[in-house]
């Protein structure tokens, strides 16, 4: 929203990034510890143009101000819950709190700590880091509007069979040949938009978008790989997709960004011995430069009267 004075406009956020945060919730009834740390930035969008206009900062909330507010906000939350909860928390307290503020955006990741097992039974407070994170944006309107989008980032996936690529366009530029045999490997970048318009529609069941980020990283993982007995063949890097049935009902939309890991097997020659040592495709040469850049938004057509 803009802001206007004396022939002056003025579009504006500020606020504080790479808050970090790290909360555990302890369960008396069985001994067992939860563990989450999150990496916060805000920003907030919000009437203060007397401090651009006539350096005045009576209406500036203060960036340090953000960061301890999510510090006390992690310690008032005494029950678990979701990243994607936790962003319009703060999303809602910003908005609500100071008259000024009309909006605010809650991006937070959520690093990948896994409870760990020992000798087969889950260690009751042992954590060990894991690969891909869980991300979330919330941006709340002092209205009570929600724009909620979900993430996976760092999806690193790789299957050495069951790829190919073929009769993609020829002309005087390519080399590449036709291949019906290769190794797959990506890392998938995955957001989620969810069709909810107001932080009172959210869903009041516990951890639910949790349990929403296991299901989409488990489509993307059985799409990917097939039945573990046979696997499943893919075309291309962007065989990847979405059911948009049941339990996806409340997602409006998915972006996927999958760049192509290559692998290229390695086989080495001299011009005295052409055939020196030819590895039949059993050893590569993993490579990232360059890369193939591949991504796709798919979005729910939705008529309206």
């Amino acid at each position: 929203m803009a802001q206007e004075a004396d022939g002056i406009r003025l579009e504006q956020r500020h606020g504080k990034a790479r808050v970090r945060v790290g909360r555990v919730w302890r369960h008396d009834h069985d001994g067992s510890h939860h563990f989450v740390e999150w990496n916060v930035s805000i920003s907030l969008l919000s009437h203060c143009l007397s401090s651009y206009y006539r350096d005045d900062n009576s209406d500036i909330v203060a960036t340090d101000t953000m960061k301890n507010t999510v510090y006390v906000k992690a310690k008032e939350c005494g029950d678990r819950l979701s990243v994607e909860e936790f962003a319009i928390l703060i999303g809602k307290h910003f908005c609500s709190f100071y008259p000024q503020v009309f909006t605010a955006i809650v991006s937070i990741i959520e690093k990948p700590w896994e409870r760990v097992s020992i000798d087969g039974k889950p260690h009751l407070h042992g954590f060990k880091l894991g690969s891909e994170n869980h991300t979330a944006e919330a941006r709340v309107e002092k209205s009570g509007a929600l724009n909620l989008t979900s993430g996976i980032g760092g999806l690193a996936l790789l299957k050495t069979t069951q790829s190919g690529f073929e009769r993609f366009v020829r002309d005087k530029y390519t080399v590449l040949p036709d291949t019906g045999e290769r190794m797959l490997a990506t890392e998938v970048d995955a957001s989620w938009r969810y069709s909810y318009e107001s932080v009172a529609s959210i869903p009041t069941k516990g951890l639910y978008f949790t349990e929403k980020f296991m299901d989409v990283k488990k489509v993307l993982m059985d799409t990917f790989f097939g039945p573990p007995e046979t696997g499943v063949y893919s075309p291309l890097c962007n065989a990847l997709s979405i059911s948009w049935e049941a339990p996806f009902a409340d997602v409006s939309s998915i972006h996927l960004k999958m760049p192509n890991i290559h692998f290229l097997p390695v086989n080495l020659s001299t011009k005295e011995n052409p055939s020196m040592v030819k590895f039949k495709d059993d050893v590569y040469l993993p490579t990232d430069e360059p890369h193939g850049s591949i991504e796709a938004t798919v979005s729910r057509i939705t008529s309206k009267l």
